[in-house]
């Protein structure tokens, strides 16, 4: 019996179905090196953005993220959850990446800076396949803070919901308040006044 539906009009109506969902992966993956977009994860982040491309959520509107935790480049065991009652910044980047190099140097002076009024830097290195690149680059910039070893980028899939501030792009930063909650996001390289535009508001909420 015949449907009167072409073979051509079955695939080309499943090829219609499949793209969004190919659009919406590649939208997740991590773009190398690049600002990137302003969206989030997916659902409603009830973020907004400014003119410096930096995304903030306002304190009611805030997720928590997964568990991230694992080995640090230096082989400590690390675990974002055991920071909370601090503000943390999150800094994706990989020894590879040009806007990395630019931008370390202003993450090492802010990390100085704010360390007493309760801020924790931690970096999550991403697609060094050699270590050895990732520890080289670290003692090149005088990193003081430490780094999530995670070559593959499981930490970064797994470590934000759905609906959520995402890093999207190589390097991007991520602020959490001190209730572990993601307040902030920048998907590009950033200078210190831009780094303190993130952080400064969150040391003053009570």
């Amino acid at each position: 019996m015949n449907s009167g539906r072409s073979p051509r009009r079955r695939s080309d109506r499943r090829l219609r179905a499949v793209l969004p969902v190919m659009v919406v992966a590649a939208g997740l993956a991590l773009s190398a090196c690049t600002g990137g977009g302003t969206s989030g994860g997916g659902g409603d982040t009830n973020f907004v953005t400014n003119t410096g491309g930096i995304s903030t959520v306002a304190k009611a509107d805030r997720k928590p993220v997964n568990e991230i935790a694992g080995q640090t480049l230096d082989g400590e065991k690390l675990a974002i959850g055991d920071l909370k009652g601090k503000i943390v910044v999150l800094n994706v980047w990989g020894s590879w990446c040009g806007p990395c190099r630019a931008e370390v140097p202003h993450l090492v002076k802010v990390a100085k800076e704010t360390e007493s009024k309760g801020v924790a830097f931690v970096g999550i290195n991403t697609r060094d396949g050699n270590k050895g690149n990732a520890l080289a680059f670290e003692k090149d910039f005088a990193v003081s803070f430490p780094s999530l070893y995670d070559p593959v980028g499981k930490l970064i899939v797994s470590g934000f919901p759905k609906g959520t501030l995402n890093p999207q792009a190589v390097p991007s930063t991520i602020v959490l308040d001190r209730d572990g909650k993601i307040a902030a996001r920048a998907l590009k390289a950033l200078d210190a006044e831009a780094l303190r535009t993130m952080i400064d508001p969150l040391i003053a909420e009570k």
